[in-house]
Parts: C-alpha cells; sequence; structure tokens
C-alpha cells in the first residue's frame, strides 16, 4: 500500500518566489527542507488578491487579521491607502486552493499582515485557522 503524499500549502517567498512586497528574494532554507520530498503549493495571498510586486508595505490597523475577518480593522499601506479588500481576496482565494487539496500543514512567512502567525495573526493565516488548518511559520 503506498503512503499518501504529504502536501503543503507555503508560502511563495520562502521557496525563494519573486513575490515578496519589495520584490527582493530572501528564501528559506528550513522551509525548503521541510517540502523537499514532499508535494508543495506555493501561493501569495497579496498577489492573489490583485497587489502587484513590488508593492508598498501594508500593516494591519486596529487589530490583527481577525479583526480584519470581522470588518473591525483594516489593512493600509505606509502612505495609507486603505488594501483591506485585497488582503480579503487574496485570503479567500488561498483557502479556495488550500481546501481544494489534502493538505497537510500550511507553512506561512513570519511577520507578514497575510501570513504571519507573530507578532499577531495575519489576514490569510486567520482564515486558514479558522477553517482547521494546521500552521507553521518560518
Amino acid at each position: 500500500m503506498h503512503e499518501k503524499p504529504r502536501i503543503y500549502l507555503v508560502s511563495a517567498c520562502l521557496l525563494g518566489l519573486r513575490t515578496r512586497y519589495d520584490g527582493r528574494l530572501k528564501p528559506c532554507e528550513a522551509c525548503r527542507l521541510m517540502v523537499k520530498n514532499a508535494l508543495w503549493i506555493p501561493v501569495c495571498p497579496e498577489q492573489l488578491g490583485g497587489l502587484p510586486t513590488p508593492r508598498t508595505a501594508a500593516y494591519i490597523i486596529g487589530g490583527d487579521g481577525y479583526d480584519v475577518l470581522a470588518g473591525r480593522a483594516a489593512v493600509l499601506t505606509r502612505e495609507g491607502e486603505d488594501v483591506t479588500s485585497r488582503f480579503l481576496l487574496g485570503a479567500r482565494q488561498v483557502l479556495a486552493i488550500a481546501m481544494a487539496q489534502p493538505v497537510t500543514a500550511v507553512l506561512l512567512k513570519s511577520r507578514s499582515p497575510s501570513c504571519g502567525l507573530t507578532p499577531g495573526f495575519g489576514v490569510t493565516a486567520a482564515l486558514l485557522e479558522q477553517n482547521g488548518f494546521s500552521l507553521q511559520e518560518y
């Protein structure tokens, strides 16, 4: 009997794809090793939400990702542009991808307003956690 493959949903920037807000490459070797012998699906919620790369850094104002999902907080760029709707769209897109596969775990970029678990949950991380996905941060 064949063992089911492990399938990871992974923040694309951790794998060395050019999806970071500043357009720089910063792959995470620990994350790459984690998915080495598994199937992995790279995602970037911010790109899936329609934001370009590079893009202005954004921050959650008034709470965390759970608060954004509940309409109590917003995501604003450094210049004050409200990109909340883009972050919500990207989070929903990532959730749809995650639900379409038997995902083992989701590996996310730390300190991201989309993917971070610390210092506070990002928008995508909160939505995935609410839907029962196992999250790890790199």
